[in-house]
């Protein structure tokens, strides 16, 4: 099947969520200096405002699923945009701490709505041979967001706006997300869900609208999928014979967080302002490590199918766990400062091309059919309460000494090295039902 334009412009807007999911995350870099100053925030206070958006992202995460099986994928999606919308212009206009502090919760209500509602939307029109590379889109999106973040706050601090730098940097998320919203009424809904409510001839004509030459056929195999999907519905996640994927689910989630990544990406430019670097510079030195991190993203997505999940890993540890332990020595020392920025570079290469790449792949092979969306929630929901917890302490852990953080990040990796050579199953070229019989065969020793 070829790729047609309904397609692509379907999968496109979808993934705008993703965009905004990533800028929004990001954008917050160029302002924690500004924000300490303007609401004399404690790095306790600083850590609350970072992670308020983050635990705005659990809640999100964990909420998304019910607007989308009520009103749709692509219906929720609208909500969402609303949210970054409402989000964008609060945090512009906001009038004390407290208030920012809002805006940003319910910022991150839509992002974590968008990390569910984007992908679902995307995986449900896109044809089988497509899916897996339609819904990268979407975690290519992410990443490039991170860099629009970076670049924006680096032309807004360029324009020498003072006192309210700190305000367009973070209302300028508003624009795209108009535009997301306005883009939405021009894509149809999933196939998948208006088969789900016995809205048949509409399915059938989505299938048709994205160029499915089989839409008969496909709308019967999605009609019998959803009939043995409804009759497992009510399959336990939590059960012995589950252990060791809800192992692998956790663990994965748990260790992208404990490498640190969004602790790094969220205070950047504090990191370089600690030492010693220039706003101006500080901001220029974040554009290209969100350029490493999306050039790094595109690598490890063409290899990740020939050299394996597990071999990402093994190779993101050493690398990570090298570049955090000399991250850490210029912070005690305060010396060598002018290798931090190759430093951090080297390390969210190392990211990009392992855990980053890594993580939402292997979220969708370890669980048996009947699981897998319980399963992957646990995943997503564990990865987003590890970044709160860390992004949230981060501040604290480093004004003791700007290393210490470093150096627990890079004994994590050491940690994860070990655990993924001895315990984590390879599963590139295996297919989830070969899947379920190894795992389930690993858990039976």
């Amino acid at each position: 099947m070829k790729l047609n334009a309904s397609l692509v412009k379907s999968t496109i807007v979808a993934a705008l969520g993703g965009l905004l999911f990533g800028f929004d995350t990001a954008v917050i870099s160029g302002t924690t200096a500004a924000l300490t100053q303007n609401y004399h925030l404690s790095p306790k206070l600083l850590g609350i405002t970072v992670a308020s958006a983050l635990w705005g992202t659990v809640i999100g995460s964990l909420l998304a699923g019910f607007p989308g099986e009520w009103i749709g994928r692509r219906d929720s999606l609208r909500i969402m945009a609303i949210l970054y919308l409402i989000s964008g212009l609060g945090c512009a206009a906001a009038w004390s701490w407290p208030s920012l502090v809002a805006f940003r919760f319910l910022g991150g209500l839509g992002i974590g709505g968008s990390s569910v509602l984007g992908p679902m939307y995307i995986a449900e029109i896109a044809p089988a041979k497509l899916r897996g590379r339609l819904v990268g889109v979407f975690q290519f999106n992410v990443v490039f967001g991170i860099l629009l973040a970076y670049f924006s706050n680096y032309l807004i601090g360029l324009r020498g706006l003072g006192a309210a730098e700190w305000r367009w940097e973070l209302g300028v998320t508003a624009i795209p997300a108009a535009l997301f919203f306005i883009m939405l009424f021009g894509i149809p809904r999933s196939p998948r869900w208006l088969a789900k409510k016995g809205r048949l001839a509409e399915a059938k004509g989505v299938l048709q609208m994205i160029g499915e030459e089989n839409f008969e056929q496909e709308l019967q195999d999605i009609v019998e999928s959803i009939r043995v999907e409804q009759q497992q519905a009510g399959e336990a996640l939590f059960t012995r014979n589950h252990l060791f994927p809800i192992f692998l689910a956790v663990s994965v989630a748990m260790f992208n967080q404990l490498a640190g990544i969004n602790a790094i990406l969220y205070y950047l430019n504090d990191i370089f302002a600690h030492a010693g670097f220039s706003k101006v510079s500080g901001n220029l030195q974040a554009v290209a490590v969100g350029g490493t991190n999306l050039l790094f993203t595109i690598f490890a997505m063409s290899v990740i199918d020939r050299l394996g999940r597990k071999t990402l890993l093994l190779i993101g540890s050493v690398g990570t766990a090298l570049c955090l332990a000399g991250v850490a020595t210029i912070f005690f020392t305060e010396r060598h400062q002018a290798f931090l920025l190759w430093l951090l570079i080297g390390y969210i290469a190392f990211f990009a091309f392992s855990q980053g790449a890594v993580i939402w792949v292997y979220l969708s092979e370890v669980f048996p059919n009947n699981v897998r969306a319980k399963g992957q929630s646990l995943g997503s929901f564990t990865h987003w309460i590890m970044n709160a917890l860390i992004s949230g302490t981060f501040p604290l852990m480093a004004a003791s000494s700007g290393g210490y953080p470093f150096v627990f990040f890079s004994l994590m990796m050491i940690v994860q090295f070990f655990v993924v050579l001895s315990v984590y199953p390879e599963t590139k070229g295996i297919s989830l039902e070969e899947m379920q019989k190894k795992l389930a065969v690993s858990e039976a020793h």
